[in-house]
C-alpha cells in the first residue's frame, strides 16, 4: 500500500469514527416514546398505541379527553395506510414536524390535544392538531343584556372568541399575537388591535406586560387583568371588561386594545377611563336623546347611592337642623323605638342587604329569586316592627341598593358598594365634613389613577372638550368626528371632517 492511500484509510477511519459517535450522541438526546410514558404517567386519559404501518413501527400518543378518535382514524391513520411508504409528511400535509430533542415543546403540544407520532426508523416526530372537545353554544349575554342590538356573546373557547371579531372586522388590519402564560396552566392569552388604529407605544406596553406576567394558573380573565392594571391595590377597574363581540369591535375601531383569555368568555379593554365605565353598548343604539338622558341618570345614580344612607347619619347624628321640622318629626317618629344610633342601623340593614344578594346569586336561579324577593319583604318588615330599623331607613337603603347596580360594568357596581361603606363609616364619626373629606379623597384617588398610562378621569381632567361630547353624553353621531383623545389613535377621525 503505498504511504498516501494509507494515509487516506486512516483519516477515513477517523471521520467514520467521529460520525458514528456524533449519530450515538444525538440518538442519546432524542425523545424517545419511552420518555413521554415516563413524563405522562399516573396520566389515566393517555393513549398511547405502536402501530405497524408499511412495514415500519408508528408510535402515537394522544389524550382522549381533547380529542375525537374518530377523527384520528380518518386524518392520521387512514391517510398514513394509503401512502405506500413515502414520507409522513406527504402523507399528513396539515403535519408539523417536533425537533427531537425539544422535550418541553412535545409535551404542550401533547397537553393541547395534538396527537404525537413518533417515526423511529426515519428519525422523526410529527405532530397532528386533533383538538376537539365540547363547548358551551353562543348565547345571550347575562351580564350586558340590552333590547336592541346584536344578542350573542362571548363563550368559553379562544378560537370562536377571535371567529366572532373577525366576522364584524373583515380587514387584514386586525391583528392577533398570542401568548402562553401560566407556569401550570399554559394558559393562552390574545392580544387583538387594529394596526392601521391603535397606537403603536400602547400595544408594545400591553405585550411587555403580559411577557412579565408569572402566576401558576389563569381562572378567567378578570384575575389577568387584575395583574395588568396600573394600580391594582385600587378598588377601580382600570380596564374595561365586556362579554359582548359588538363592544369589542367598537373598543377595537376606536383604538383601543382587546385582551382575551382562552377558557374565559370575557374580554379586557385597555385603556379605558371612568366616564366609560357609564357608558352601555345600547348607547348608540338609542337615539342621542334617549341615550344621553339615560346615562346622565347613571352619573346622577353614583352619586345618590354614596350619599344618600350617609346623609342620613350625618343629619340625625349631628345636622338635625338641615331637615325641616315635618320631616324631623317624622324621622323622630319613625326611630322612637329603634336603640342603635344611625350608623350602627344603617350598617346593620346594609350588611343584611349584602347577605341576601350574595345569597341570591350563589342559589339556583328560581330560588335565588324566590330569597330575593320575599326575604327583602319579609326581613324589611320584621325589622321594622322589632324596632331594629326605621321604615324610612328600610326605603333609603333599598333606593341606594338599586342605584349601585346601575352602572353596566359589575365591577364598577362593586367597587361604589365598597366607596359607600366609606361615606357611612366617615358620616357617623364626622358628620357631614367627613362626607366632604370622603368625597375629596375618592376625588383625589380617581385623579392619581391611569389605565395603560392615560388618565383616568380624561376627558374631565385633562379636559377634552370633543371627548366630552362622547363621555358625559351622548351627541348625535354628526358631531362625533373623532376618536377619543385617549386612545392616541394613528388615525384622529371617525369619518372625514366636514361631511354632512
Amino acid at each position: 500500500m503505498k504511504p498516501t492511500d494509507w494515509w487516506r484509510a486512516q483519516v477515513e477511519a477517523i471521520q467514520a469514527k467521529q460520525r458514528s459517535s456524533s449519530v450515538h450522541a444525538r440518538r442519546s438526546e432524542q425523545i424517545t416514546p419511552d420518555m413521554v410514558k415516563q413524563r405522562m404517567q399516573n396520566v389515566d386519559d393517555l393513549s398511547s398505541l405502536s402501530l405497524k404501518m408499511n412495514d415500519e413501527e408508528v408510535h402515537v400518543f394522544f389524550l382522549d379527553t381533547l380529542v375525537d378518535v374518530s377523527q384520528i382514524y380518518e386524518n392520521v391513520f387512514l391517510p398514513l395506510q394509503r401512502s405506500d411508504g413515502r414520507d409522513p409528511m406527504e402523507a399528513l400535509p396539515f403535519s408539523q414536524e417536533c425537533l427531537l430533542n425539544d422535550m418541553e415543546t412535545l409535551m404542550s403540544n401533547l397537553l393541547r390535544g395534538h396527537t404525537i407520532l413518533f417515526f423511529l426508523e426515519r428519525d422523526l416526530i410529527l405532530h397532528v392538531n386533533t383538538f376537539q372537545v365540547a363547548h358551551r353554544s353562543i348565547t345571550k349575554s347575562e351580564t350586558e343584556a340590552t333590547v336592541l342590538g346584536p344578542q350573542d356573546s362571548f363563550v368559553e373557547m379562544l378560537e370562536i372568541n377571535l371567529s366572532l371579531l373577525r366576522r364584524r372586522l373583515a380587514t387584514p388590519h386586525l391583528k392577533v399575537s398570542s401568548y402562553t402564560i401560566g407556569t401550570e396552566a399554559h394558559n393562552k392569552v390574545a392580544v387583538i388591535y387594529l394596526e392601521n388604529i391603535a397606537n403603536a407605544e400602547n400595544v408594545e406596553r400591553v405585550k411587555k406586560r403580559i411577557d412579565n406576567v408569572i402566576y401558576h394558573r389563569f381562572v378567567g380573565m378578570p384575575v389577568l387583568k387584575q395583574m395588568l392594571e396600573d394600580k391594582p391595590y385600587s378598588p377601580f377597574p382600570q380596564f374595561g371588561l365586556t362579554g359582548r363581540p359588538d363592544n369589542a369591535t367598537a373598543a377595537l375601531l376606536d383604538g383601543r386594545i382587546v385582551i382575551m383569555l382562552n377558557g374565559s368568555p370575557d374580554a379586557a379593554i385597555c385603556p379605558t377611563s371612568f366616564l366609560e365605565m357609564f357608558s352601555s353598548p345600547e348607547d348608540f343604539y338609542n337615539r342621542w336623546s334617549t341615550a344621553s338622558l339615560l346615562r346622565m341618570i347613571r352619573f346622577f345614580g353614583l352619586f345618590i347611592t354614596i350619599m344618600l344612607t350617609s346623609s342620613y347619619v350625618s343629619v340625625l347624628t349631628y345636622h338635625p337642623e338641615m331637615l325641616p321640622p315635618a320631616l324631623l318629626t317624622i324621622l323622630s317618629e319613625s326611630r322612637s323605638r329603634v336603640p342603635f344610633p344611625p350608623v350602627i342601623e344603617v350598617l346593620i340593614i346594609e350588611l343584611v342587604i349584602e347577605i341576601l344578594r350574595e345569597a341570591g346569586i350563589r342559589m339556583p336561579t328560581k330560588i335565588g329569586q324566590t330569597i330575593g324577593i320575599v326575604g327583602g319583604i319579609v326581613i324589611g318588615t320584621a325589622s321594622v316592627q322589632a324596632g331594629l330599623a326605621s321604615n324610612i331607613l328600610i326605603v333609603l337603603v333599598s333606593v341606594s341598593a338599586l342605584l349601585s347596580f346601575v352602572p353596566p360594568n359589575f365591577l364598577m357596581s362593586n367597587a361604589i358598594r365598597l366607596v359607600r361603606y366609606g361615606f357611612i363609616l366617615m358620616a357617623g364619626v364626622l358628620g357631614m365634613y367627613g362626607q366632604m373629606l370622603t368625597l375629596a379623597f375618592l376625588f383625589a384617588h380617581l385623579l392619581n389613577l391611569t389605565s395603560l398610562g392615560t388618565p383616568y378621569m380624561a376627558p374631565g381632567v385633562p379636559r377634552q372638550w370633543t371627548d366630552l361630547m362622547n363621555g358625559l353624553v351622548r351627541a348625535p353621531l354628526r358631531f362625533i368626528v373623532n376618536r377619543n383623545r385617549m386612545s392616541r389613535a394613528k388615525q384622529k377621525h371617525v369619518r372625514p371632517v366636514g361631511e354632512d
